[in-house]
């Protein structure tokens, strides 16, 4: 077999050549070439399907009508190795503890949680038994179950970390549970029981006295979701007595301030002014640079302590999920909490997940079209993939679910437009100057935020398994 020898030429001696080399034409001439690319690029549906809203002065307010609903909380806990304690100032998440001021009461009452470990389908309490201990679920997932119209067991809710059960035991009286509930996972709680804390109430003057005058105080009038009500008069005939009513407003609403990304390029004036052909360099430096902000924006906007969507979704429009992987059940339950859904987010490894489960069950949501693409959707909500959900432990992810815009009451973006060297809304590039190394510095800033302008406008699925 003929070997063909397919080194560069150079070695050729040029008096033998018959020809023109390869290595020496290109000397002559250009290679078509791309601009550069990027592998961090992603689709960056968020920013795309967030409504924007231009928020003058930086900042936007968000005035809702007063809410008397508190103390639905979770708690935090720490750990030394297997002891857990809940933390003591986190006790103010129950309601008859929200304002309560004494931490040194507090701490007493953290210290007398007894720690209880239990196993998958384990009963930890059942219905009908007398309510008299209080359990803090420091890590698992429970099941609440109630008795449907025959008797057959029926779910009520799913509860994990941080969750609590059996307030009645501080209001003092006699209970008994409306509910069994039963482990799903192996799970550690803190358990208080009314003799303990009967105890420590004798005990504390302070204490006792805030229970007294929390229980002694009138409960205002609300509707369902925990805001002061408007009375109205329904079906009467006649010279009825209209009752007199106004809707009462939050005294201190949120105001949400626009959050920054930031970079400062640098590009050397040579490469600026030698090597623009055929394309231009610093051009291309600050286009790379902007897509880089861009998906760190997307990030922020997920991700977030202060205004991220994660951390800012109610905690009474946060579910769990029923078995471990995200199965058709989990997404309907999410959809029923609020209207008019305009699309879920979650991580593409979750999509693919979600489809196994679908698969499972023989079940096969439809792909919808949206803006020329073709994505999954499910009860006609599309599905969209962002990478910047995270994944925890290698298993673990979130499923987020919005409704959007200021006319259906959801989750807008914030931004400022008309900012000097804009190049795109809220995003300006500004020439910093050229130093002693002849170096040219530009400041490239992104401003942005977003805000939940009614708590079931955002929803998320918890705890979701992507890893079975």
């Amino acid at each position: 077999m003929t070997t063909v020898d397919t080194t560069v030429d150079t070695t050729v001696d040029p008096t033998v050549r018959a020809s023109l080399s390869t290595t020496a034409a290109r000397n002559l001439t250009t290679t078509t070439k791309s601009v550069p690319q990027m592998r961090g690029v992603t689709p960056r549906w968020l920013l795309k399907m967030l409504p924007w809203v231009d928020a003058k002065g930086g900042s936007y307010r968000v005035n809702r009508r007063l809410n008397l609903a508190i103390g639905d909380g979770r708690l935090s806990f720490v750990n030394v190795g297997d002891a857990v304690q809940v933390v003591p100032a986190e006790l103010r998440e129950l309601p008859l503890l929200r304002d309560f001021t004494d931490d040194a009461a507090l701490t007493a009452l953290a210290q007398r949680f007894e720690q209880r470990q239990v196993e998958p389908g384990e009963v930890i309490v059942e219905k009908g038994q007398p309510a008299d201990q209080l359990f803090l679920l420091a890590h698992g997932k429970v099941r609440k179950l109630g008795t449907g119209e025959y008797g057959e067991p029926v779910v009520l809710d799913v509860l994990a970390d941080g969750a609590h059960v059996g307030d009645e035991v501080l209001a003092g009286g006699e209970h008994t549970w409306g509910f069994t509930l039963t482990a799903l996972t192996p799970g550690t709680l803190l358990v208080l029981g009314r003799p303990s804390f009967q105890q420590l109430n004798g005990q504390s003057d302070t204490l006792r006295a805030h229970i007294e005058a929390e229980l002694a105080k009138p409960v205002g009038a609300q509707n369902k979701q925990g805001e002061a009500a408007i009375d109205l008069a329904s079906g009467h005939a006649g010279e009825f007595e209209l009752p007199a009513t106004f809707a009462d407003y939050e005294l201190a609403p949120r105001e949400y301030e626009l959050s920054v990304v930031q970079t400062l390029l640098k590009v050397h004036t040579r490469v600026a002014d030698l090597y623009n052909d055929p394309m231009n360099q610093t051009e291309q430096q600050v286009r790379l640079t902007v897509e880089a902000l861009r998906e760190r924006q997307e990030d922020e906007l997920v991700n977030n302590r202060e205004f991220g969507l994660l951390h800012n979704a109610d905690l009474k429009q946060r579910v769990f999920t029923r078995t471990g992987p995200p199965t058709p059940d989990d997404l309907d339950e999410l959809l029923s909490r609020r209207r008019k859904s305009k699309f879920f987010l979650a991580h593409p490894r979750t999509i693919a997940a979600f489809r196994r489960e679908c698969t499972k069950r023989s079940i096969y949501p439809a792909n919808i079209e949206l803006e020329g693409t073709a994505v999954q959707s499910w009860r006609g909500v599309p599905i969209l993939p962002c990478d910047k959900l995270p994944v925890t432990d290698g298993h673990l992810s979130s499923i987020l679910v919005l409704r959007t815009g200021e006319e259906d009451q959801g989750v807008i973006g914030l931004h400022e437009t008309g900012i000097d060297d804009e190049v795109s809304p809220s995003m300006n590039v500004r020439f910093m100057g050229i130093d002693d190394k002849a170096v040219i510095s530009y400041l490239i800033s992104a401003y942005f935020s977003a805000a939940v302008l009614v708590p079931d406008a955002l929803g998320v699925l918890e705890h979701v398994e992507i890893g079975r």
